[in-house]
């Protein structure tokens, strides 16, 4: 009887280099420089006040990545979106093996739409003129994407600026799918709970973790007769 090398499947820890998980060349390589190095980020800065006390927050530049690149994969769930940050390489690669909370990125592009908009836009446009936006890409339901911009005859200031306008339409619809997926799914954890006073029951307090037990409020004992 043949005999064959055994395909070995178990858990193993292996060296994984994250920056040569993105390839030059690629959506994920030209998105990761331009956020680290052409974008203008202090906008979000005045959004934190923990410089000296509070816990670290999440750097926007690697939120904006994940998003943004998630979108171009389809996903517009904050929930896929945290777990495709532990489970995808590209993903792990471009969040520095962090996997934020799925509620850090409701939040975020529920609350950030208006300045995230334009740095998507801008990134967009020049991925898009190098060719690195393929066909199969930000697959999302009522987004479209304008022809590839590198394929026209005529780079005119007019058509430049048509181009981007076009991008940022698909940037904002791209926004929106994601808050209405959020919504949908999110609403009952992101929200607190009405009191449902026939059950002697209260909502979860604001300082009890997401999804913890709720508290049962003390009856008032009936007054004597």
């Amino acid at each position: 009887m043949a005999r064959y090398k055994v395909i070995d499947t178990s858990p193993r820890f292996l060296a994984v280099d994250l920056e040569k998980q993105l390839l030059p060349g690629t959506f994920e390589h030209a998105l990761n420089y331009l956020v680290d190095h052409e974008l203008d980020l202090r906008r979000f800065d005045a959004r934190y006040r923990n410089d000296f006390t509070g816990a670290s927050a999440y750097a926007p530049a690697l939120l904006l990545k994940v998003v943004l690149f998630a979108y171009s994969r389809g996903i517009v769930s904050s929930r896929e979106i945290e777990r495709a940050c532990r489970e995808q390489v590209t993903f792990i690669a471009l969040s520095g093996d962090c996997a934020p909370h799925f509620t850090t990125f409701a939040d975020f592009v529920s609350t950030l739409g208006a300045e995230i908009v334009p740095l998507f836009k801008e990134v967009l446009l020049i991925c898009d003129r190098q060719g690195l936006i393929g066909r199969e890409m930000f697959a999302i339901d009522g987004v479209k994407l304008p022809s590839n911009a590198s394929k026209g005859k005529s780079g005119t200031r007019a058509d430049f600026e048509k181009q981007a306008a076009k991008l940022e339409q698909a940037a904002q619809q791209m926004l929106a799918r994601h808050r209405e997926h959020d919504a949908l799914r999110l609403n009952p954890i992101l929200r607190p709970r009405r009191p449902n006073v026939s059950s002697g029951f209260s909502a979860t307090p604001p300082n009890c973790a997401a999804g913890s037990r709720s508290i049962p409020r003390i009856a008032k004992a009936p007054k004597a007769r």
